[in-house]
């Protein structure tokens, strides 16, 4: 029997590195019963405007859950990361729920010392491979730096030994 799906806070980043691994976000309505964004999340996604990579894929996704009130940030969080990260983080915090979404390291670190879990875009990928989603995960790698979605030397090695 397959436990309960979790609920994820999500940053920015991943939203658009996993629109472009897969060409929309239906792989984390596969993994979650809820994807939480905060407003800001939702704004940075939206800032480019219409020919922002990913925007489409992001407001085709009616069954994320963007929350419609900017949060309140603690001071630590609002001078440690920028308003995305930081948000995710707070809104977490808020609502009790203890896994977030976030790719860049400081985002990452500062959520483990909040006791949160932490996973980013290629956890996602391959936690998605693992339970059944159909997906080539070097396919995804690439298709995540042709969009300019940097991933260091050691992540893209960690995940193709994941597959291999």
């Amino acid at each position: 029997m397959r436990e309960a799906k979790p609920v994820l806070v999500t940053n920015t980043t991943p939203l658009i590195a996993l629109a472009a691994a897969t060409g929309n976000l239906d792989i984390l309505q596969f993994l979650y019963s809820r994807v939480v964004v905060p407003l800001e999340v939702a704004q940075e996604v939206r800032v480019g405007g219409k020919q922002s990579f990913g925007l489409n894929v992001f407001n085709n996704a009616e069954w994320l859950d963007v929350q419609l009130a900017e949060v309140s940030l603690q001071p630590f969080l609002r001078n440690s990361l920028d308003r995305g990260e930081a948000s995710v983080i707070q809104t977490a915090m808020n609502m009790g729920l203890p896994l977030v979404c976030i790719d860049e390291t400081a985002g990452r670190r500062i959520a483990r010392l909040c006791a949160l879990e932490v996973t980013g875009s290629v956890g996602i990928l391959l936690k998605a491979r693992r339970l059944g989603f159909e997906i080539s995960i070097p396919v995804a790698l690439q298709r995540m730096q042709a969009q300019g979605i940097w991933l260091s030397d050691q992540v893209v090695k960690f995940a193709l030994a994941q597959v291999n």
